[in-house]
């Protein structure tokens, strides 16, 4: 039975991984061209637009998807109750959303952001159709339904917005991409998964799931309000231009620990909420996720901060020079997700949705305070801000689990400094090859594949776990191919 879990989670990690370094491969690329394509200040009005349909998303995305994953025996009422409840959920969202567009327009004395905030508020419909889907993926762990359906949306997606910004729509360009995207994902998601709502709803039903999903819910309005707060902060302080600088920043970075950490993340609660009543189950899932995501992501992180300034001019050209130390800072940032994804999923999967939410509570009141103090010595400190509040989290998110895991917070962090601490050589290594006068492209590429030698070279010889678990997983992978 543990052997069975533990092939069916390793296939259904490779199979998200896949799909997310398949989207977001696409993305990347895309990213390229259209920075080149579009002004600075274009992805500044963008980054403010999405900040709303981002917050009112989570009404959608997050408790009762969670719940229906974490309940052991949800069936069709409890999914169909939670899709017709989603679904108008979804219109008074984005009434509310289209009524108070012309109000956010005037707060930032731009009145064509009331046009594009209504069209991109559709996506909240679509998500309303599409998440009921995603859960029954993730309960029964079909994530090879997600390859296909996020690839297929994402280059249909790419050629829109790639097209329109080259015939010059600008920002419309981007909406169009993003909607594209959600509804070719939403289209290939409901031909491709069997299940479909029925007609029957049950309140009983869907008031339990309320008392998890519910404060799974208002934590994620905390930390989805907290990770936008910056964004809203520097788009009213600061120009458009400036708020693209620091949004630019953060998406390498992102899109790199978007790819390992959703993977896991989607994965992990399915898992963990399979064999909750196990304590030891639980936690060596935690560690592996744990040890794992952080071999695998904390070089790249490191690499990418190290060489970040060459990249930038060579990928999206001088003009976007002032975006480097946002994405430097974000780099360590974001060093530390895996910490704070495996404890959280622990937390929900053992059904203490009350601990997450006070949690929540008590690591945004802190960390707003420090923002606040942040924003008035500039964007810099703002964006420093973030990587002071995740290092405080992390301590906050792994604490209840040394009681309901046995896995104390220095047990996490003696787990995974071997990758740290190899990585920071790695780096110290890599970065006098700038100092060396040759074109960029070749500085790059030197840095990387030092890089890489001495990452994978130093962990066969310290024999590092974590470097032996990964072979041994693509071996498994590449057999069953």
């Amino acid at each position: 039975m543990e052997n069975e879990l533990k092939k069916k989670t390793v296939s259904s990690l490779l199979w998200r991984f896949l799909e997310r370094c398949g989207a977001q491969g696409v993305t990347f690329l895309v990213t390229i061209v259209l920075a080149r394509l579009l002004a600075p200040e274009v992805y500044g009005l963008m980054a403010l637009v999405t900040v709303f349909t981002a917050i009112l998303q989570v009404f959608v995305d997050s408790g009762m998807g969670n719940a229906l994953i974490q309940k052991k025996d949800a069936d069709d009422l409890d999914f169909s109750s939670v899709f017709f409840f989603n679904l108008v959920m979804c219109i008074v969202l984005y009434l509310l959303l289209f009524s108070c567009a012309p109000f956010i327009a005037t707060f930032y004395h731009n009145p064509e952001l009331t046009s594009v905030i209504r069209v991109l508020g559709i996506t909240l419909l679509i998500a309303g159709i599409k998440n009921v889907q995603q859960a029954y993926v993730s309960r029964t762990l079909q994530f090879k339904r997600f390859f296909f359906a996020t690839l297929g949306g994402t280059i249909g997606a790419a050629v829109i917005g790639i097209s329109m910004a080259y015939m010059g729509f600008g920002i419309w360009a981007l909406v169009a991409q993003s909607l594209f995207n959600a509804i070719i994902d939403t289209m290939v998601l409901w031909l491709t998964v069997r299940w479909r709502p029925k007609l029957q709803f049950s309140f009983t039903r869907l008031k339990g799931l309320l008392r998890y999903g519910g404060k799974l819910l208002a934590s994620a309005l905390l930390h989805t309000f907290y990770t936008n707060l910056r964004t809203l902060i520097i788009g009213k302080l600061y120009t458009s231009a400036d708020l693209a600088y620091y949004e630019k920043g953060q998406s390498f970075p992102s899109l790199i620990v978007s790819n390992i950490n959703a993977s896991i993340d989607s994965v992990l609660l399915p898992t963990m909420a399979g064999v909750q009543d196990s304590q030891e189950t639980v936690k060596a899932i935690t560690r592996r996720a744990i040890v794992t995501s952080s071999y695998l992501m904390w070089p790249m992180m490191v690499g990418l901060a190290v060489v970040a300034k060459p990249l930038v001019v060579l990928l999206l050209t001088e003009k976007w020079l002032l975006a480097v130390p946002f994405l430097q800072i974000t780099c360590f940032t974001q060093g530390l997700e895996p910490l704070q994804t495996a404890n959280l999923n622990a937390i929900k999967a053992v059904g203490r949705s009350d601990i997450f939410l006070k949690l929540e509570i008590v690591k945004k009141t802190i960390s707003i305070m420090i923002l606040l103090l942040a924003m008035r010595f500039g964007i810099v400190a703002i964006a420093v801000s973030g990587l002071i509040y995740s290092v405080i989290a992390t301590m906050f998110n792994s604490a209840p689990n040394r009681k309901l895991l046995g896995y104390s917070y220095f047990e996490q962090v003696k787990d995974i400094f071997p990758c740290f601490a190899l990585a920071l050589l790695m780096g110290a290594v890599i970065y006098p090859i700038a100092l060396i006068p040759m074109p960029t492209i070749l500085t790059l590429l030197m840095q990387v594949v030092v890089g890489a030698v001495i990452y994978v070279g130093m962990s066969a010889i310290l024999k590092l776990e974590p470097f032996f678990y990964v072979i041994n997983i693509f071996r498994q992978f590449k057999r069953k191919e």
